[in-house]
This record gives structure tokens, sequence and C-alpha cells, in this order.
């Protein structure tokens, strides 16, 4: 997930993700596994078809979107803005959509792509669309569009429909392949803490490596999936939908896509909520610095919450709980333990290190990984490499749900270019990153590793967003979030001209609707129109 990330650290490939699909899985999964009862695949994941649509020649009609709207669309993007959405029955009993948009918006009469998009009708009477987004990059809108009774409070069920798009290159939107399965796990399971030359040119070679493919197998596409071209699309749904303004849920990397739109279309914003919240102005090194110290934070408050229980597998104090886990990690980096999965035999430190962050993304997972973890230290990685296989959407005996840990890199290598990244770099970086995170900075030291010989050079750079002349964009920050950390909350609250800031101070990754009722309300009044956030809100 790190903007460059080589496939090792988790931080990397859990900086942007949301909670909904990888704890709702992992959770289920794991208490039948845990049980006895082992499964021979992760608890399944809604959809999973891929769209087979070919880039081509645009072939949109000009038609009457669902509401007609006054507004000027943008001059040779009519054929895009002005497309009908045709909806038929889908899963879930929700409708499914195509929506047609140019692959390079400063060509558009060029080549074209059809994003998937799933709406759940609201239940009562509607005042509009709600678009939500999970995280990721590379996490599927659609999907997460399907559980609105659980991403949503039931007063925004009622009003407004519930509409999933699954980004550019994610999904069902033409999903971006870059390696075959066996190249994907080789990158999971490396060594996330290269100590020698022979490693550390690996690192960079596996970062290489999945970069040409990316281009190779996907061609302008791969050159095309920024959050830029993403927040633009969104606005084409927007007014295809009837929409005057776009009202918006983003969770993880969600928020950088909400921001992004809200500096692009400052006066197109309608409500929008921004939870769990990555900062645009951020260097790769900053943010994987930023997430290693948000890891090192909710790890730290996880071996608390275990010492306190009594017969922690781990040690009797929080310091000698988080030595042992320093300790069990780089033991596995000299000798794997089996992992009971003939197609990866080995829990490796790179599997490990997936496995036990996934858990730290939701305090009531805290007791399965407790469990896993007593099963690693008396030689058995069986449990530990079904986590990480949850993480990694990878079916138990190999292969993957989804293509997310192939394009998180496209996604975050354009949006944040690795400049100047070498070992020589990496390897000065590495003693300050050990020292605000002992256990997860070593590996997050590496984690802008993979951009670093990306083949597609991007025009971006991370800046402020200030989103000027925008309504009130609400800002969501969890104190002990694992992979965004509370401070990248208030900077963007700091930053943006008109927002509020509620903060939560509690454990796991983001805030609304997990079991917080000061925040669900807040949030669900906003979003329904019978409140304002007072900003500086505390839950």
């Amino acid at each position: 997930m790190g903007n460059g990330w080589d496939g090792h650290a988790p931080e990397s490939s859990a900086r942007h993700r949301g909670t909904a699909r990888l704890l709702t899985a992992a959770l289920s999964a794991l208490v039948v596994l845990l049980t006895g009862c082992v499964r021979s695949d992760p608890a399944p994941t809604p959809g999973g078809s891929s769209s087979s649509t070919s880039l081509g020649p645009s072939s949109a009609t000009s038609a009457t979107p669902t509401a007609t709207l006054t507004e000027v669309v943008p001059a040779g993007l009519e054929k895009y803005y002005l497309q009908q959405v045709d909806w038929s029955g889908c899963d879930a009993g929700a409708d499914c959509a195509s929506l047609l948009v140019p692959v390079d918006y400063a060509k558009p009469n060029g080549a074209t792509l059809k994003l998937h998009v799933l709406r759940q009708r609201a239940t009562g009477t509607k005042i509009g669309s709600l678009l939500v987004n999970p995280g990721g990059p590379g996490g599927s809108a659609a999907d997460y569009a399907k559980g609105a009774d659980r991403i949503v409070g039931q007063s925004v069920r009622r009003a407004f429909d519930i509409v999933g798009v699954d980004p550019r290159g994610v999904g069902e939107s033409q999903p971006l392949q870059c390696l075959p399965d066996a190249q994907v796990d080789a990158m999971l399971g490396a060594d996330p803490t290269p100590d020698t030359p022979a490693e550390q040119a690996e690192t960079i070679t596996l970062g290489t490596r999945l970069g040409d493919g990316c281009l190779a197998r996907n061609g302008e596409l791969a050159k095309h999936v920024s959050t830029v071209e993403v927040a633009k699309d969104m606005d084409v749904l927007r007014y295809a939908l009837g929409d005057k303004k776009l009202n918006y849920l983003g969770k993880s990397y969600g928020t950088f896509i909400g921001a992004t739109y809200a500096e692009l279309f400052p006066a197109k914003v309608g409500r929008m909520v921004l939870d769990g919240v990555v900062a645009p102005e951020l260097t790769n090194e900053e943010l994987n610095l930023g997430q290693a110290v948000g890891f090192e934070t909710a790890t730290r408050a996880y071996v608390q919450d275990c010492v306190n229980g009594g017969d922690c597998p781990l040690g009797a104090s929080l310091e000698e709980g988080m030595a042992w886990l320093r300790a069990f990690l780089k033991a596995l980096d000299a000798k794997p333990i089996p992992s009971g999965d003939p197609s990866a035999p080995e829990l490796t430190e790179g599997w490990a290190t997936l496995g036990i962050a996934a858990p730290l993304y939701d305090s009531a997972a805290w007791p399965t990984l407790t469990n896993v973890l007593r099963q690693a230290k008396n030689g058995d990685g069986s449990m530990l490499m079904r986590l990480a296989d949850i993480y990694a959407e990878r079916r138990a005996g190999g292969g993957y749900n989804d293509n997310m840990m192939q394009s998180i890199y496209a996604v975050n290598c354009l949006d944040r270019p690795e400049t100047g990244g070498s070992v020589v770099n990496y390897l000065a970086a590495l003693p300050k990153f050990t020292r605000a995170a002992p256990t997860w900075g070593p590996m997050s030291a590496w984690g802008s590793a993979g951009c670093a010989a990306w083949p597609v050079k991007s025009p971006f750079t991370p800046h402020k967003i200030s989103a000027a002349g925008s309504a009130l964009i609400v800002v969501v920050g969890t104190t002990r979030d694992p992979a965004t950390p509370y401070a990248w909350a208030v900077m963007l609250r700091n930053e943006l001209s008109n927002a509020a800031l509620i903060t939560w101070d509690g454990d796991g990754h983001t805030a609304y609707m997990r079991s917080n009722s000061c925040v669900d309300d807040a949030v669900s009044g906003y979003f329904v129109g019978d409140s304002t956030p007072k900003d500086g809100l505390k839950c």
C-alpha cells in the first residue's frame, strides 16, 4: 500500500484500505477457522466478475440524464456528461449500470472505458445520491455500496440512493492486471526488511517487475488511473445521476478522492464526509513514516490489552510483548515456519506482517490475533497465513479475489511519484524510521521502493488542498488509527477552507458506523440536514 510499497510492509497496502470489506471477511472467516472448522477459502467477496470492456473509440451517445440539469458541462465532454444511465437489477437487490468515460481527459475523442456502478435505492423519500468509496487504492466501491445498511445510518439510507462506482482499473471497471498470481505471491511474501545487498537489490527488482508488467499488460489505461482522473469520473457520474451537487462518503484513501474532487470542483461539493484521512500534501517518505508510527501506536494498544487480559502469549508487560513481536518477525526472516498452504508453504516475515496488520484495523479482532500468535509461537503458522490471505484478498491454495495488491501501486505511483528512490536513500532513512517506530519502521522505510522505477512518468506532486468556495466538508479522525494517523485528519481540516473536525478517541481504522453513537449521530445528522457538526467535536 505504501506509495511505492514493494509488497512487504503491511501498512503499505493498508495505507488507504477501507475497513468494511477487510474486517467483515476477516472476522467472519476467522471465527470459523479458530473454532476448528477450517474453510478452504476466505469468506466470499461480493461481486468478483471483472469487466471485459476493451479500450476503443468513443461510442457514447447524447441522451437526457436521469434529471435535467441546467449547468454548462465541460467543453468536449458533452457526450460523457449527457449520457443516459441505464440501470438493471443485479446483486443484493441493487441496480447496476455502466458509465462511459474517456481514458484520457485530454483526448476525449480517443479511447474510452466503462466504469461499473451499483446503486442501492433510498428506502424512504429520496433527497439525492450519496457516492461512497471504502479506500484502497483498489477497493471496490460497488461492493461497498452493496452493504449500504451497514455503512451508513438508517436516516441516511432513507434519504439517499447509495451509489458506488469502481474506480478505473479497479473491481469491475477494467481491472489492471500486472503480474501472474505466483509473482504476486512472491512479492507479498518477500523480505520486508532487506538487510543484505542481494535482498536490497531484490526489493527494487520486485517493484520494477510490477511496474513493467502494469504498463505491458494494460497499455494506456496504466497511465491514467490517477486520483485526479477518478475525481473527474465522479463528476461525470454526478451529472449523469441528475445531482446538482456531489454528496460523498469517503473512507481511508477515499478521503483523498473526496479532497481531490473538492479541489477540482469546489462549487459542486454537497455534503461530504472524509473519514480516516490521507493528507494530500505528504510525500512518500512522510506517508510511510506516519503510517509506521500509526501502526506502532495501534500495536502497543493491542499488546497492552493482551497483557491486561492475562495469559498473554507475548509476555507479561507492554515492552516485553513488543520485544517478542520484533523477535518473532526477525526469526521468521531467518527461518520461516510452515504456513499450511502448499501454494505458499512458508510463513515468511512478509506474510506474517500482513497477517498481524489485519486485526489492528478493529479492536474487536484483537482476541483473534492473540489466538493466532499463540499458535504461531508454537510453530504453527497456518492461522497467521490465513489472516494474511484475508488481508490480501487471496484464496487459500493460491489466486486472488481482486487486483488490489496490484492496482494500489499503479495509483499511488502516479499520485506521489518517487523521486530519487534508491537503496542508498532507503538505507539513509532507516535510522529515523526505526527510532520513530521500532517494530514497523524498519519495513516502512522501504515503503516507496515499488515506485522507484515505475515506468509511467507522472505530472502530479503532493500539495495542500484548500477547496476554496466549497460547502462545509466534515473531516473525521480516530486517535489510534493504524493506517491513517489522527494527525493527518488535523492537517486536512486545517488546510481546507470550510471544514469541521470530528475526533473519536478510539482504536481501529475510521470511525463512522463503528459503534460510536456520538460520531454516527453527528455524521448522519449532517448528511440528512438535521444538524451541522460543531468543529472540534470530540467523541
